[in-house]
């Protein structure tokens, strides 16, 4: 049996490609075969000119053989899609680079270069807009341009000429004509590219070039939303030299501030609805009466256009944050948009195949009469030819390539409603809440509290007749009042349910929003991502203390989002390669200062520490595991200060530090809790003679790196009192130093507190050479001969000496500070590892009081069943304080009200009698 192979399309279908063959025919050979390239393009216009043909002709005749070589690829040979727009894009390069030399070339022979009034030459830059700035031009497409020019001036004048000189607004005016003239103009040769300059400062009305100055006072005082997403794909395409030369840098830098926000950018959701609604609306006025126009496979629904939407829409909202997702073409935005969870994996493979498919379409669209059209061709011998060049059917019954358009275009569609449905499932349906679709009342309206429990009905009236609410725009006052109708309706959903949300979440809600009422991302991101107000009140609900978190880091709010939230556990792997991606992004940005990378240490770590808090309150994670992600959070983010910091530091010495961080209290501990101070001693190990300087100078830095107030926020409070002689030592010490001094070689000793912080004291960052070597010398100070009389005595005189410093209210019992509490706890297990580590190698280890505890009684140290129960009361009581500051309450409680607690208290009074009497 034989099978009949498909028909293999052919690119002389193409009525274009036709004319340049019976036109241009003798000329093919000029330009090879395969995929022309930057240096055939160049060759290809010399040998024309070479030939007797104008500049204007050998651009527009190489432009056709490029078509004719790339309608070949792209039909017959099946090349990529990347690769046609390549090639495309630069051929726009190059003619843009031969009529921009020829244009300044024949105004500087008229006027003489301009120049500034320091005598220096101006640059002048074609910015390629749209996808030629992606380099992701179509085959028949026009070029958006904008034409900026560096510094004011005037030129230079000619020797023994007499023309007056011109300013160089004049002059530039000029040369974007002749740009005109050499590449758009329309001659018996046919066009280069279509000029559009519609996207430039005050768009037709505006000048046709401006100056970089001109330029960022525009984005400053004028510059729109819908603006941001041009510029998003901008790239100063010519001239070459002003690229490589990094001159054109001076330009990125007025743009990117004002694509790229340094806050979460919500409010950009209204632009973005309103310019694709624009759009809607043009397509379907074009289609009224035209139902062959329906299928345009750009700006139809499900078209290229709202792929490119989700993209730039998710760039500009975070880029500001994530410099990895600034990147101009679009599969690769919906790579790295991904990778960095702002969308589902899946999700983006699926637009990127439907990006392809319809891009591949719209190509063989315009081939067939070169013109810039995206509406499928209503004649079946084009439609079929477009099918069989993708290798599907189309028959009068059945048509696979229109089958595979609706498909691909329905799920664009869905995905795009589903980002802009203003809280609407895709049909405009309710969402995520019953009701909250329903007409909104006025913020002074009493219809707004009607029904509403007494506190929070007042508190809300307090909040609405606050005087910043009333200097509010219309717009946003509007939007305040959809989201506490929106918040009342989940709540009052959630309470029916027999949450525990209700009246608790809704005045925590209220005392979150007031201090943001200026900050209106904030708003508009909870009116745009419903779902996350939804979990927001529900965390509000369950526990207090979110709520301060949230007034001082508010950008957090919008993990809310992220499904993976509850079901995954801190990743400090991970989390240090997102941090190491996002730093590469910034040095590739020409932007990694040390403000940026201060900023992203601060929201990386804010988002995980967010993460962990929504975990714990939601009761996915132990006291103990969030103790566990709170430390190695503090660790990873400690480790990627220092390798950051030192490349900051002028007067590094060597590549990688040679310094460590010892953690001490309770991250040594691994029991760090939220906003903990962090213990710390820096350690290092450099026989180089200015190593003592640098260092003291590099962890200086590192300090100020961690605890300094920024725009995000802070990291930590670092406290470097437990280094050798406290606060009168030096902030960094050498390892033989350090070992020294705690081994009590030489004058200068540590105390016996120092040796019961050293209990617990860990390498957590920095050289890993350093980490064997510390702990050898705290096995050693563990394990030194002591009087354990002496050290009886000295431990409950400090123990005593902690307790008068924190009093205990009168028949009330603390669970940390008073007998039986925690610290009682910690004291009797820093004496037992002190006193019996040689003996004992078990307790050698830094493995957490309950286990030590544990550890201790199986040894014999403790009589039995006192290590166990002690060690389940310590858990018990961290379990109590630890819910109690999640609820910003106290942890003092009346004796009489213990219950519990009395049991675990005795068990602690119990441990503390068998090892101190």
């Amino acid at each position: 049996m034989t099978t009949t192979k498909p028909l293999q399309a052919q690119a002389e279908h193409s009525r274009y490609i036709q004319r340049v063959r019976r036109v241009a025919s003798s000329l093919l050979p000029l330009l090879p075969e395969g995929q022309p390239d930057t240096a055939s393009m160049q060759r290809c216009i010399d040998a024309l000119l070479a030939a007797g043909r104008s500049l204007p002709a050998a651009l527009r005749l190489t432009r056709q053989l490029v078509m004719e070589r790339l309608a070949v690829l792209d039909i017959e040979q099946q090349a990529p899609m990347e690769a046609i727009t390549l090639a495309m894009t630069e051929l726009a390069e190059v003619t843009l680079e031969r009529a921009l030399q020829a244009a300044r070339a024949a105004l500087d022979a008229q006027y003489g270069p301009p120049l500034t009034e320091a005598g220096e030459p101006i640059d002048f830059w074609i910015v390629g807009m749209g996808k030629l700035g992606s380099r992701e031009l179509n085959v028949s497409s026009d070029i958006d341009l904008i034409y900026v020019y560096e510094d004011e001036g005037h030129t230079s004048g000619l020797p023994g000429r007499t023309v007056a000189p011109i300013t160089a607004h004049e002059y530039f005016g000029q040369v974007v004509r002749q740009l005109w003239t050499l590449i758009g103009e329309p001659t018996e040769d046919g066009f280069v590219f279509r000029m559009d300059l519609a996207l430039r400062p005050n768009g037709n009305s505006g000048p046709p070039a401006v100056s970089l100055a001109m330029l960022e006072e525009y984005f400053l005082v004028q510059g729109r939303e819908w603006e941001r997403f041009a510029w998003l794909k901008s790239r100063v395409v010519a001239p070459r030299a002003a690229v490589e030369s990094g001159r054109a840098r001076a330009l990125r830098d007025v743009v990117t501030p004002f694509v790229y926000r340094r806050y979460l950018d919500y409010g950009v959701f209204e632009a973005l609805r309103q310019l694709h609604q624009k759009i809607r609306i043009e397509a379907n006025r074009r289609a009224c009466g035209r139902p062959d126009r329906a299928n345009d496979v750009k700006l139809s629904r499900g078209g290229i256009r709202e792929i490119e939407f989700i993209v730039q829409l998710l760039q500009v909202v975070r880029g500001g944050h994530y410099p990895e997702i600034r990147t101009r073409p679009t599969l690769k935005a919906l790579d790295r948009l991904a990778a960095v969870g702002l969308l589902p994996v899946e999700a983006a493979a699926r637009l990127g195949q439907a990006y392809v498919f319809l891009r591949r379409v719209e190509h063989r669209i315009q081939f067939l009469d070169d013109q810039q059209t995206h509406v499928l061709p209503s004649a079946d011998a084009d439609l079929h030819w477009i099918a069989q060049s993708m290798g599907l059917q189309c028959r009068d019954d059945a048509c696979e390539l229109l089958d595979q358009l609706c498909s691909f275009r329905e799920f664009v569609a869905t995905e795009f409603d589903a980002l802009l449905n203003e809280g609407r499932g895709p049909g405009g349906g309710g969402g995520t809440c019953k009701g909250c679709s329903a007409p909104v009342p006025a913020l002074d309206s009493p219809s707004l509290t009607e029904g509403m429990a007494p506190a929070v009905a007042q508190r809300l009236k307090a909040l609405i007749t606050q005087p910043r609410v009333a200097v509010l725009r219309d717009e946003a006052r509007q939007r305040l009042a959809r989201l506490l109708l929106r918040a009342r309706k989940l709540s009052e959903q959630e309470s029916v349910a027999g949450s525990t949300l209700g009246d608790d979440a809704m005045l925590r809600f209220i005392d979150w929003l007031e201090p943001l009422l200026r900050r209106d991302s904030y708003l508009a991101l909870l009116a745009e991502r419903p779902q996350v107000l939804g979990r927001l009140l529900r965390l509000l609900g369950l526990a207090r203390w979110p709520m301060r978190y949230l007034m001082q880091q508010p950008g957090v709010i919008d993990e809310l989002a992220d499904a993976r939230l509850s079901h995954e556990r801190f990743d400090a792997q991970a989390y240090l390669r997102d941090l190491e991606e996002r730093h590469q992004a910034w040095v590739r940005s020409g932007q990694a200062d040390e403000e940026a990378l201060l900023d992203t240490l601060r929201r990386a770590h804010h988002a995980e520490m967010f993460r962990t808090l929504v975990r714990d309150v939601e009761g996915e994670l132990t006291v103990e595991q969030v103790a566990d992600d709170l430390s190695a959070l503090a660790d990873a983010t400690l480790d990627c200060t220092l390798r950051w910091a030192w490349q900051h530091l002028r007067t590094r010495h060597r590549d990688v530090p040679a310094v460590a961080v010892i953690a001490y209290g309770k991250l040594g501990g691994k029991e760090l809790g939220y906003g903990s101070d962090l213990d710390v001693v820096f350690l290092f190990d450099d026989d180089d003679d200015r190593a003592s300087e640098v260092y003291a100078a590099f962890v200086r830095k590192v300090i100020t790196w961690l605890s300094l107030r920024t725009p995000a926020g802070t990291l930590f409070e670092i406290d470097t009192a437990l280094r050798p002689n406290g606060n009168s030592g030096l902030l960094v010490t050498s390892i033989s130093a350090f070992g020294h001094y705690q081994r009590g070689r030489g004058s200068n000793t540590a105390w016996t507190w120092e040796h019961q912080a050293i209990t617990r004291a860990r390498w957590c960052a920095g050289d890993p050479g350093l980490a064997p070597r510390f702990e050898a010398v705290r096995r050693e100070v563990l394990c030194a001969e002591r009087a354990t009389t002496t050290l009886r005595e000295e431990v409950v005189t400090m123990r005593e000496r902690v307790r008068q410093a924190h009093p205990v209210r009168a028949g009330h019992f603390d669970v940390k500070h008073s007998r039986g509490g925690m610290m009682d706890a910690e004291f009797a297990v820093q004496y037992l590892v002190l006193s019996q580590s040689a003996r004992h190698p078990a307790l050698q280890v830094n493995s957490g009081n309950i286990a030590l505890l544990i550890d201790a009684e199986r040894d014999g140290l403790l009589p039995e069943g006192v290590g166990q129960a002690a060690a389940a009361a310590y858990r018990a009581l961290r379990q109590v304080q630890h819910r109690a500051r999640l609820d910003e309450a106290s942890t003092q409680f009346p004796v009489e009200t213990l219950g519990e607690l009395a049991v675990h208290r005795d068990a602690v009074r119990a441990l503390w009698r068998a090892v101190f009497e």
